[in-house]
């Protein structure tokens, strides 16, 4: 009995595609590049993901509360600082506040190579994602036969401070699998990440823990001016780009 050569390259490529911050993540480069949204076993493949930011130096983390329906002890905080009502405090607020994620796994034409590879978005995109879903023009963007690639260009607008996405689908509706053999298809398709292990699933006392540190690291005044480098949606941006 021979090992079956096929199976191992698959299960490869999802090693590679899973793992707490782990995915084979993609970002858009400045200029104009296509890709192709892939259909998911729930049938939704737009997956939504809830951080924090600014605490620690990891970048962000999975919002105990709004993704799990645990405790969290930031999102506590948060609610101790707007009751408190001066400036400063909601300032604080606004920077630890919890922040909203998009997610998709996608092909991205002409780096076919590298397989599924996973897209964070912004809620602006994703908006515009739904809006073409629904639309019977469009319908099923991620169908194998009769979905759509999608134009995407990304860059600073002049006179921008932060880099803007714009959505644009192809005119034609085409195959996901035009070049590559029914087989590669399938590998490939299998290859779809579990959404679920791709961050780090942090317990509300690990998170309470976090807290704890940065605020005993922090005064009050250092704390302030740190909440502010992410209060702004496109700050969450960046944020999110440290994150991986």
């Amino acid at each position: 009995m021979a090992i079956d050569m096929k199976k191992m390259r698959s299960k490869l490529t999802q090693l590679k595609s899973r793992g707490s911050g782990g995915g084979n993540f993609w970002k858009p480069q400045d200029g104009n590049q296509t890709i192709r949204i892939l259909p998911t076993e729930d049938e939704d493949p737009f997956k939504q993901f809830f951080f924090h930011y600014n605490v620690g130096e990891g970048g962000g983390f999975l919002c105990p509360k709004n993704n799990f329906g645990d405790n969290c002890p930031v999102c506590g905080f948060v609610k101790t600082l707007y009751q408190q009502g001066d400036d400063e405090s909601k300032e604080v607020a606004r920077g630890l506040n919890v922040k909203s994620r998009f997610f998709s796994p996608v092909l991205v034409r002409g780096e076919d190579d590298s397989g599924v590879r996973v897209y964070g978005y912004s809620k602006t995109v994703y908006e515009t994602l739904l809006g073409l879903v629904l639309n019977p023009e469009y319908g099923d963007i991620t169908d194998l036969e009769t979905g759509v690639d999608l134009g995407l260009q990304y860059g600073k607008p002049p006179g921008g401070n932060f880099p803007v996405t714009k959505i644009t689908p192809k005119r034609q509706s085409s195959s996901l699998c035009d070049k590559l053999s029914d087989d590669q298809c399938k590998e490939m398709l299998e290859s779809i990440p579990d959404f679920s292990t791709l961050f780090e699933r942090r317990s509300s006392e690990d998170v309470q823990k976090l807290l704890d540190e940065h605020m005993a690291g922090n005064n009050a005044e250092g704390f302030s001016k740190e909440t502010e480098k992410y209060t702004d949606t496109e700050k969450v941006d960046s944020a999110f780009n440290e994150l991986l």
